[in-house]
């Protein structure tokens, strides 16, 4: 799957959605995160932070499931969308 970091932010924005859909799941991330609902809203546009939220979406195997049903991805490509916005790149520590 190739992605421009637009496409990677679009589908980012999508799945962000699907987390504010799911009250409980929201109220886990902005505690994780620390962020008030106005700063949610405020930083959906900035890149590193919708990069933050699939970092998120990314540690439980259920939310990656129901995110990327949801917006319409295979399972696989969630960790690709991941690597497209800033702070996704593999690091190779060889």
């Amino acid at each position: 799957m190739q992605l421009t970091s637009e496409r990677a932010e679009i589908i980012a924005l999508q799945v962000l959605g699907w987390l504010a859909s799911d009250d409980d799941l929201l109220g886990v991330f902005m505690g994780a995160s620390g962020l008030a609902e106005g700063d949610l809203r405020a930083r959906a546009q900035d890149p590193h932070f919708l990069g933050s939220v699939l970092d998120f979406v990314l540690m439980d195997d259920a939310w990656v499931v129901a995110a990327c049903d949801t917006v319409g991805l295979r399972y696989e490509q969630l960790a690709m969308v991941r690597a497209a916005l800033p702070g996704g790149e593999q690091v190779h520590w060889t």
